[in-house]
Order: C-alpha cells, then structure tokens, then sequence
C-alpha cells in the first residue's frame, strides 16, 4: 500500500505543479520522476539511467513521425489544400448541410493536423461560413471542432495515440482503423446532434478573426488536395488491410512490412506532398523548407512532454511499482478497458492536458497489459478517449475556444466541455462494443 501511495502522491503533484504553480509540464515531469525514483529506492546512481533511458526509448520511435507529421500539416494548410478541401465539402453538401460539411474538414483535415494548428487555421473558415450565412457560430462551427478533437485523440499520427501505440506495444494500422470506427459515431453525436441544444447560445467572433482566405486561382486542385491530405491513412489502411486478405511471403511481405513502418509511411507522404503541394503549385524549395523549420517549432514542446511522461513511467518500471500496481489491480472488478479511460479521464480533468493525460494513464497501465489480456490496440483508444474527458479551465483549448468565439465561461463549458466529454464517453461506448468482435 505504501507504493501506490507514493505514485498517488507524485500524480498528484505533477498535477500541482502543471495546474496550479503554472510549471512547464516537461520540467514539472522532470522533478517529480526524480523525486519518485529517489523515494521508491532507486539508487542514486541509476536515477540519471532511468531519465535518459525514459527520454530515449520514447522520443526514439516518436520523433520522426510526430516531426514528418507536423512539416505534412503545415503544407496541408499553407498551401490552401485545407481551404481547397473545405471549399469541395461545402458545394458538396450544399447550405442546409452546412454543420455536415464542416464536420468532414474537420475529419480529413484533422487527420494530419495537429490540434492546435487545425483550430487556428481552420476556425476562420468556420467564421466565413457564420458571416456569409447569418447563423450561430457555435451551432455551426462545434461539429468541425469536435472532429479536430476526436483526430487528435484517437488517430495517429497525432502525438498522443502514436505515443500510447508505441508504450502499449499495439499495431499502427490496426489502431487507425479502429480509431476511425469510434470516431465517426463520436463525432456525429458530438457534433451536429448535440450542436442542435446550442443554437441559442449567442456568439460573436472577433473581428481579429475573420478569416484571410486564397485567392481560388492558387488553390491547389482538389484531387491534390485530397489525396495529399490523407496519403498518410491510405497508406496504413492499404498495409494493413493487404496481409489480411492474402497472405504475403518472401520480398512482397518484406515490402509491405517496410511500407507500413509509420515512419516511411509519413516520409512517403511528406516527400509526395513537398512535390503535389509544394514544387507543383510553383513554391520554391526553400519556401516549402520554411514551412517546415516553422513546424517543427509548432511540435517542439509537445516532443519535450511525451518525453517527460516517457521518464515517469521509466521510473515506475524501474523501481518495481508497476509489478505491485499490477497485483493491485487484479483484484479490482472494473473491467481492464474501463481502467484505462478512467485512469486518463482523471488525470485530464486534474491536468487539462489530452497527450499528458493519455502518456501517463499509459505509463502506470502499459507494463501490467500482458497480464490484463486485453487488446493493445483497444487500449490505446481506451485511453485516448479518457483523455480528451471534460476540459475545462485548465486546458488551453477551453480558452481559445472561449476566446475565438467570444463567450462567457459558462457558455463555454455548456458547448465546448460538454462537447469534449460526449466524445469521450462515446469513444469509450464504442471501446466496449468492439472488445466484443475482436
């Protein structure tokens, strides 16, 4: 009991210092892991081990996918494919269909955008929408914030579910199908269904906000846009879909295998888009190179996080907790899937940080899988979908929202954290019903 006191105590605390004394989350993970390994017994001298080979084993299959995925992005919305893609989606659905279409950017354009990025570049769209068709704001932008949200908490390659794929030891492609069947059903109910109850909220955008669109003429093509867009999904969806229904042997296995490596999946698109998006539409080399220097920067302190929860969970390898958390948890009658969102809806709610939340809730859960026999893959949904539980005030997406949209605080948590734990819940619905078939 005394163990699992101390990791209650340094959740705890990591919570403290994140929300409350205001700590960079990536410092605030730092201390508290070290002070965990120093009072659960690890040697003094293995402390500094246990950080460098927390930072290592987790940055080392992340870096290059969450840094291809953020360059991919950033092109996807300098390049007007996003504003492209919006655009196709709108004649497509027509005015009365306004929320659906909106709802399908949010979805294809969330998938390699990261969430931050995509409400910055795609709420405009939503404002241009508002002030040419004199309708709610909420009602009609909430659907396609919710889809960023769903993308940015369930699918890779965003940093969180790639992360918990690679903590939890679960399949890429598997996991993005998956995703992709809870996400749809989430969003849906999320978004134009429960949207329906905001329409009387007022809202009135910042005149900051109104959108700077691309002239037509240099948009790139919607084929392009589309294509480029979703290369990423394509290419995990066909490897993984291809050995399931034929069996591969010899060079053709080893192809596909290689293929389907995310990191040469996510190589292979941003090398397609740096030409589709980039050279084709007449941008110099060293344009589109910039684009992708500002990216990284974009991601950079997301890098620093997953790398700081990548210590803590060392440290609880290290020291032995994870066997004692795990014959405690053995004993409890809540099911393993449960476990895992609930852990994660918790710490989110303490934090206000989806990817800390996901990385931590996997980083006490990863190492007692084997003995839980649950599906990886249903796992990392799992808890991705814990993670994206009630935000509020201490999430920085509760005040760009807020903020964007010009509301009172009781009007953001009545849409937007409403929003968020609809996804949630549903997420984990949708966890549950697929432990059934798979």
């Amino acid at each position: 009991m005394t163990t699992l006191l101390i990791v209650f105590i340094c959740i705890i605390a990591l919570v403290l210092l994140i929300s409350w004394a205001k700590f960079n989350p990536f410092l605030a993970f730092l201390i508290v892991s070290i002070a965990a390994g120093l009072w659960l017994g690890i040697p003094l001298n293995k402390i500094t081990t246990s950080v460098q080979k927390g930072i290592g084993d987790t940055l080392g299959s992340l870096v290059v996918i969450i840094g291809l995925g953020a360059m991919l992005g950033k092109l996807v919305a300098e390049s007007g494919a996003a504003q492209k893609i919006t655009q196709v989606l709108m004649r497509t659905f027509g005015e009365k269909h306004l929320q659906w279409a909106l709802m399908v950017t949010g979805f294809v354009v969330g998938i390699p955008l990261y969430y931050n990025v995509g409400f910055v570049l795609m709420v405009p769209l939503i404002f241009s929408v508002v002030y040419q068709y004199k309708l709610p704001a909420v009602y009609i932008g909430l659907p396609m914030l919710a889809a960023l949200s769903v993308t940015h908490g369930f699918l890779p390659p965003h940093p969180s579910p790639t992360a918990l794929v690679s903590q939890l030891k679960a399949n890429m492609g598997l996991t993005l199908l998956y995703g992709i069947m809870l996400a749809i059903p989430a969003i849906i109910v999320a978004g134009p269904l429960f949207s329906k109850t905001l329409k009387h909220i007022r809202s009135e955008p910042l005149q900051t906000f109104q959108p700077k669109v691309i002239a037509p003429e240099q948009l790139p093509h919607a084929a392009n846009s589309f294509l480029t867009a979703l290369l990423p999904v394509i290419l995990l969806t066909v490897t993984t879909i291809v050995p399931l229904t034929m069996p591969l042997t010899g060079p053709a296995k080893d192809v596909n295998d290689f293929i389907s490596d995310p990191v040469i999946v996510m190589l292979l698109s941003l090398l397609v888009a740096t030409f589709t998006l980039g050279m084709h539409t007449g941008r110099p080399i060293k344009a589109i190179m910039d684009i992708y220097g500002d990216a990284i920067k974009d991601v950079a302190l997301i890098l620093l996080v997953v790398a700081g929860a990548g210590v803590l969970k060392q440290v609880f390898t290290d020291s032995g907790v994870s066997t004692t958390i795990a014959e405690s948890i053995k004993s409890w009658p809540v099911h393993p899937l449960i476990l895992g969102w609930l852990i994660a809806a918790v710490i989110r709610i303490c934090v206000g940080s989806a990817t800390v939340a996901g990385l931590t809730a996997a980083g006490i859960i990863g190492p007692i899988i084997p003995q839980m026999q649950v599906n990886a893959n249903l796992m990392v949904l799992s808890i991705g979908a814990g993670s994206l539980f009630f935000s509020h005030v201490n999430d920085s997406g509760f005040w760009m929202y807020k903020e964007y949209f010009n509301l009172s605080i009781r009007d953001t948590i009545r849409s937007w954290s409403m929003m968020e734990t609809i996804v949630s819940v549903m997420g984990l619905i949708g966890v549950l019903i697929l432990d059934i078939f798979v």
